[in-house]
């Protein structure tokens, strides 16, 4: 029985502009979330000096959590939901979209 399933990635040669700052990374997220039709019961994000980010989104489905290294053009993804297959699938398609990595290593665990 598979109860979710879980995206692990890391995506490389990110443009700096869009993963440095919070209010950025956070739009992004927001719009991945949107896309993706996941319900968010709340968020938590820190914005580190001079730059990089680190938000998650605890969501009624599980939680989607990022990280930044824009001095390594960098983003750490872990999206993990129970239920539709499909939302987790959706949200690291829509991450890819919008920051347009110039590679990425992905793996995906079918939990439960």
């Amino acid at each position: 029985m598979i109860l979710g399933k879980h995206i692990i990635a890391e995506l490389y040669g990110v443009d700096k502009q869009l993963i440095s700052r919070e209010e950025v990374v956070k739009e992004i997220m927001g719009k991945v979330i949107e896309e993706a039709k996941i319900s968010v019961v709340g968020t938590l994000w820190k914005q580190f000096n001079p730059h990089g980010v680190t938000g998650v989104a605890l969501v009624s489905e599980s939680h989607i959590s990022i990280h930044t290294w824009p001095e390594y053009e960098l983003v750490n993804l872990d999206i993990f939901t129970c239920g539709d297959p499909e939302q987790a699938s959706k949200a690291f398609e829509s991450f890819l979209k919008y920051f347009k990595p110039k590679s990425y290593r992905r793996y995906i665990l079918d939990r439960g």
